[in-house]
């Protein structure tokens, strides 16, 4: 279908969709370049709706990477809500790129963000609206290259049917890399296109893997099946963070997140035994105070949010949090510009820092407790004694602030009612405290998630919770948290099932979500969208049983399906991590004390370019002596 053909049946329909303005494009900032004058164009797609994917950092930063290349384009792609996909159907107007309303058909890459399980279907939903095949077997050159990038891709054989090529790992660099090797493999069959995108390192190509199985369902082995490929994919990590991207795109229509977000660090040394950005995300790497005031500045100047959200796993563990809060006070304090630290840890969010934080227009605090009993804490390697808890509440609600938001977990191993019984003790208490102070104003958010086993963590081998596990902790939860500046959120327990089943599953699983998607399965995030009965059907016909990928504790020794899938952590690492909690053992800040879990050696020696280096890791500085130090640094030199 030609451009014009596309950009007139859209003035026709627009007028009859729920929020015209995800479909236009056309926004403050974005990037449009002549088509007919550039070599590569790429289409990058979050499958989501717009007032998701705009908010989403990781596909800002890939478009802004491509479009500084003179010989390149980037353009993005949401997923239509359901009355557009209607009236795309009806009047077979194919899936476009917001910039140009060119069809993605006439790109040369698709690159689609997978950060959670739950996009798959959608991800399935945009390949066919594209009018392309969705499994990869039956696209050859003649349709864009197909890849995937996101944490749920470091267990990509859910989807390997349906993706070209995976990005392990971080992405700012290699989607330039391949989107280069695409260019110069044009006009090449598909698959001498993909055995050249298999030479760049973080680059996963499931059709040159081969797996296979023993007769109790779990993984036999995972073999490249072409010459000359690793047996195990390294991920992909960047050395030096990029400058920050600052020239957001303005969003036609609001969005989830009305803010403009800054990564100030990457990477978590706690070493939580739940978390699989944690572990996946090493090393850590940090950007200096003035990058990141300069950014602000541009965000300021560029386009006009009020709020500006430092992103991190961890933010009050950045180096420099205290000078980073004092520098944005004194330079924003009097124009109201809203600064957010989400994710703070409450053992180490000081008094001086929530001052220098209260400057700012205030927005409320976010802590993440996890666990509220010794025990608990101790097994998952997050330990807060309560009143720790309780004395930085205190200082918050003191300073003026009337929302505090607690995040907890039920459903770790060996949970009992008395543990989730403690966390609304808890909760019950930071609450009396508030009031003491500011009344019934103050309030307390608590959100209660369950429990989801993750590759590459300490918990890969554990069970996850049953149903009826999970059913009767949350009554618990909703009998006793119902009252005046308490508000309670909890996971729908069939997402969080659907959620376990793909991020354990194996290649098998990829029949599934196929005969999910086609009985209607989309926007499986979306719980009022999420056809559970559908799900445990296309198990049945696909002859699976969900409850082997959720209910069952693997053998130390068994083979992951993400077996091949590197990384930079020691499995070796991760089971003795395991054993720990079980002997409810914990580990201090990793910064504090090396436990050489592989990351940093393992990138000497997978990517020097000098054989004889000598090469160890950086020496370790405790996290109260790192108040006054620089950033850790990674040596370009030491790694290659």
């Amino acid at each position: 279908m030609s451009l014009q053909s596309i950009e007139a049946r859209l003035e026709r329909c627009l007028l009859q969709v729920e929020k015209p303005g995800r479909y236009v494009g056309g926004e403050y900032n974005s990037v449009v370049k002549d088509w007919d004058s550039i070599d590569i164009k790429v289409a990058l797609a979050f499958p989501d709706i717009y007032d998701l994917g705009m908010s989403n950092l990781g596909i800002m930063n890939l478009y802004n990477q491509i479009n500084l290349q003179n010989n390149m384009l980037a353009e993005r792609v949401f997923s239509p809500w359901l009355d557009m996909e209607s009236i795309m159907r009806q009047q077979d107007i194919p899936l476009y790129a917001l910039e140009s309303k060119r069809p993605v058909s006439e790109f040369d890459l698709l690159g689609i963000s997978l950060p959670y399980e739950q996009l798959y279907t959608n991800a399935l939903n945009l390949i066919d609206l594209a009018g392309m095949p969705i499994l990869s077997r039956d696209r050859d050159e003649r349709y864009p290259l197909v890849i995937a990038g996101g944490h749920a891709c470091f267990n990509p054989e859910p989807m390997a049917d349906f993706i070209d090529a995976f990005v392990i790992g971080e992405g700012e660099e290699i989607i330039v890399e391949i989107a280069a090797k695409i260019g110069e493999t044009r006009g090449l069959p598909r698959h001498e296109q993909l055995r050249e995108i298999a030479k760049i390192q973080g680059m996963y190509v499931p059709q040159f893997y081969d797996v296979e199985y023993h007769d109790d369902g779990t993984v036999r082995s995972i073999t490249p099946n072409e010459p000359n490929l690793p047996e195990r994919i390294l991920k992909r990590i960047v050395i030096t963070l990029p400058q920050p991207f600052t020239k957001f795109i303005v969003p036609n229509i609001d969005t989830v997140h009305n803010r403009a977000p800054i990564e100030i660090m990457r990477g978590c040394t706690r070493g939580c035994r739940f978390c699989h950005a944690g572990m996946v995300t090493r090393p850590v790497r940090e950007r200096p105070v003035d990058e990141i005031m300069a950014a602000i500045d541009e965000i300021v100047q560029y386009t006009g949010f009020e709020e500006i959200s430092l992103l991190s796993l961890s933010s009050s563990d950045y180096v420099w949090v205290e000078e980073l809060a004092e520098a944005v006070n004194e330079a924003y304090g009097d124009a109201g510009l809203s600064l957010s630290l989400p994710s703070l840890r409450i053992e180490s969010a000081s008094a001086d820092l929530l001052e220098k934080i209260g400057g700012t227009r205030r927005s409320g605090f976010t802590f993440a407790p996890e666990a509220a009993t010794e025990k608990m804490r101790d097994l998952i390697n997050k330990y807060v004694p309560d009143d720790q808890v309780i004395q930085t509440a205190k200082e918050v609600y003191s300073r003026g602030w009337r929302t505090i938001k607690f995040y907890f977990m039920i459903g770790h191993p060996e949970e009992t009612l008395d543990d989730v019984q403690a966390i609304i003790d808890l909760c019950m208490r930071t609450l009396r405290e508030g009031t003491k102070i500011l009344g019934k104003k103050a309030t307390l958010n608590v959100g209660v998630s369950t429990f989801i086993p993750k590759p590459h963590t300490p918990f890969q081998w554990v069970p996850q919770d049953t149903r009826e596990q999970v059913e009767e902790k949350q009554a618990l939860l909703k009998r006793q948290m119902r009252r005046g500046g308490m508000h309670l959120r909890w996971n729908d327990i069939d997402g969080s099932e659907f959620e376990g089943w793909l991020s354990r599953g194996d290649r098998r699983l990829g029949r599934v979500i196929r005969r999910a998607w086609e009985s209607g399965c989309k926007f499986d995030a979306w719980q009022d969208q999420h056809k559970h009965g559908a799900w445990l059907q296309a198990f049945d016909d696909c002859n699976l049983i969900p409850d082997f990928y959720n209910y069952r504790e693997r053998d130390l020794d068994e083979v992951f399906p993400w077996e091949h899938i590197d990384v930079g952590i020691h499995k070796k690492f991760l089971k003795q991590d395991y054993r720990m909690s079980i002997r409810r053992e914990t580990r201090v800040d990793c910064r504090d004390k090396c436990f050489a879990c592989g990351i940093l050696p393992k990138f000497a020696k997978e990517r020097s370019t000098t054989e004889d280096m000598a090469w160890e890791c950086p020496p370790v500085t405790p996290i109260s002596e790192r108040r006054k130090a620089k950033p850790i640094a990674i040596p370009l030199s030491s790694i290659g």
